[in-house]
């Protein structure tokens, strides 16, 4: 449980830090960051499968391109969802989660211990 406040936490941090150097994303403050983070979490765990499963034919074609639109439909969903946040369209979208998947995955793997498990 600690592992996963602590996970959704970097997340948030992330995403609120990247406001900063992306002009296209907006959070009113950073308790809207957290709830970003949380619902993108539960997006990626019960929708984001059936978007790989439904996608999978076009990944391969595109050899796995088609994941990063993927994860930006799945950030744009979670803006939908979070009152507080703007995304300027699909460009800043996608460029802010690649940066949210590079920066998280880099702190994750920092903070969270896989021991825990």
């Amino acid at each position: 449980m600690m592992k996963l406040i602590l996970r959704i936490l970097i997340t948030a941090l992330v995403a609120f830090g990247l406001t900063k150097f992306l002009n296209g994303v907006h959070f009113s403050d950073f308790k809207t960051a957290i709830i970003f983070a949380i619902v993108l979490s539960v997006l990626n765990f019960f929708v984001k499968p059936i978007f790989k499963i439904i996608g999978f034919p076009i990944t391969i074609i595109t050899l796995g391109f088609f994941s990063l639109v993927i994860n930006t439909i799945i950030t744009l969903m979670a803006d939908y969802f979070v009152d507080g946040m703007t995304i300027d369209g699909f460009w800043w979208a996608f460029f802010f989660s690649i940066g949210l998947s590079f920066f998280s995955s880099i702190l994750n793997s920092i903070f969270v211990s896989k021991d825990e498990e």
